[in-house]
């Protein structure tokens, strides 16, 4: 399966539009600063030397006048940072790119005759396990004993009365109930290959698929021959 990347230059686009939002931002800020510093200078040499200007006040002004230049290398500092942090998802996105990742999930894709999800369970139970099609009905449903632990479920795109299934995304819901009679409901996950990353979007989405999600939902990463 080809592997795309959407928008190569996304990371730096929107690196660069931060940049230049916080250029704007930071502009505003320079401008009134500017201003400011230019009213107390004008204050300081239009001063009535009979009544010049009172300490506090003075004191009081130039307090405004650090409290500015804060701001303003804040701001400055804070744009770097942002655009660093960008660059940095950028970076990681493109690492996932034709690996083979584990997910939290419960849909997965149905390929000759094949669908596996995992999940695990805190004790030995009863499951009830429901597959559906992309419209929510339900077209596969067994009963089976689980294990505690990871294990996995493959389903061979077959319905309930033992008709093959068109291809395509089928979601699956598993509830157990153990030997006391508590019925839980089991979260799963699937895997597959990340045939696409999607820079424009922040953060980075991958796909698998037609199945989109972000890097934190990446529960397990896996490369070909490990």
């Amino acid at each position: 399966m080809a592997t795309t990347i959407t928008s190569p230059t996304a990371a730096a686009t929107s690196a660069s539009t931060i940049s230049q939002a916080t250029a704007a931002s930071g502009t505003q800020i320079a401008q009134n600063f500017n201003q400011f510093l230019k009213l107390l200078t004008t204050q300081l040499q239009n001063q009535n030397p009979l009544d010049p200007l009172d300490t506090n006040q003075f004191t009081e002004q130039l307090v405004q006048f650090a409290q500015v230049e804060q701001q303003l290398n804040m701001n400055q500092s804070l744009g770097t940072l942002i655009s660093l942090q960008s660059a940095t998802q950028a970076s990681a996105a493109l690492g996932f790119l034709g690996a083979d990742v584990v997910v939290n999930g419960a849909t997965a894709h149905l390929a000759a005759g094949s669908a596996t999800w995992g999940f695990s369970a805190d004790k030995p139970a009863t499951a009830v396990i429901n597959v559906s099609d992309s419209n929510g009905a339900v077209v596969y449903s067994e009963s089976r004993t689980i294990g505690s632990g990871q294990q996995s479920f493959t389903w061979n795109g077959n319905s309930s009365s033992g008709q093959p299934l068109p291809e395509g995304d089928y979601t699956i819901s598993i509830t157990a109930k153990d030997a006391s009679g508590q019925i839980s409901s089991i979260a799963t996950d699937v895997e597959g290959t990340v045939d696409s990353v999607d820079l424009t979007k922040t953060p980075p989405v991958l796909s698998i698929g037609k199945r989109t999600f972000t890097i934190d939902k990446v529960k397990q990463v896996r490369r070909s021959g490990t």
